[in-house]
């Protein structure tokens, strides 16, 4: 499932291409894309709107309308794809938004799970889904002291667990979750509460760099990610933990071992992190 990175690159890669351009046509193939409205008010409501701009909220990329917000999520295998000229749907090409200048965007997804959902300025951040977003790690109010007070009361909950939790703070996903807890030294099954004041610190620390060197890439490609210019991320190149298991760790030389923690693969140097 693409995430935060991934869908800051295809935020990036899609401005250019759509701001300033306003939708003659919306065709869409499968109502089930759609939440919220019926497809034809959908695209009754979309029509003559101009994109200003092209933003993120955690996994969400929002469209900013002349009236309002598309909240497109891409789900598992969501992609857009832009082109310079009126191009016919193929086979996975769920909704097509063809502009006044001719060009075409298509929302491409194998599995029908990606959504999309308008929503008016006031609503945009009150209401589900972006209500339920706590802040992102990139945010002021994130701090170590914020992050500890959160942590210290799940006694039981394990660390990567909590920081799965977008309740919490928006944008690790599996990934860069074991990513982080290398980097910061920590075991994955530790009590959420039992991490001091410190290591809360440097896991908040680290998964800024994460995220940050993450977006730089490009994101990961670990299946199927492409960004909206076809391209892979490059992020996966540069792994620690995530995908290595068997192979030696890189600061110590010991071998990387998975286990299953809450339901997810979970990727960890049993020496580097105690």
């Amino acid at each position: 499932m693409p995430e935060l990175p991934e869908v800051e690159t295809v935020c990036r890669r899609l401005r250019p291409f759509v701001s300033g351009k306003t939708i003659e046509a919306v065709d869409v193939f499968d109502a089930k894309i759609i939440r919220g409205h019926e497809p034809d008010q959908f695209v009754e409501h979309l029509l003559g709107e101009t994109i200003l701009d092209v933003e993120r909220r955690g996994k969400f990329i929002l469209f900013k309308l002349t009236n309002g917000y598309l909240v497109s999520h891409l789900r598992m295998e969501g992609k857009f794809f832009p082109h310079d000229e009126r191009v016919s749907p193929v086979k996975h090409s769920h909704v097509v938004f063809t502009f006044t200048d001719g060009t075409t965007l298509h929302y491409n997804d194998v599995r029908k799970f990606g959504t999309m959902e308008l929503k008016t300025n006031e609503e945009l951040f009150v209401t589900p889904p972006l209500s339920l977003l706590a802040l992102e790690p990139f945010d002021p109010e994130v701090t170590a002291e914020a992050l500890h007070r959160r942590l210290s009361r799940m006694n039981v909950r394990a660390i990567k667990t909590a920081l799965l939790d977008q309740s919490i703070f928006v944008g690790l996903g599996n990934i860069y979750v074991d990513e982080t807890l290398f980097r910061a030294g920590v075991h994955p099954t530790r009590p959420a509460a039992s991490l001091s004041y410190a290591e809360v610190e440097r896991v908040r620390q680290e998964a800024i760099a994460v995220l940050t060197e993450a977006i730089e890439r490009g994101g990961s490609t670990i299946r199927s990610y492409t960004n909206p210019d076809g391209a892979t991320g490059t992020f996966q190149e540069t792994l620690y933990v995530y995908g290595q298991t068997g192979n030696p760790c890189q600061k110590c030389d010991r071998s990387i071992e998975k286990m299953k923690l809450g339901g997810r693969g979970t990727h960890y140097c049993p020496h580097c992190q105690q």
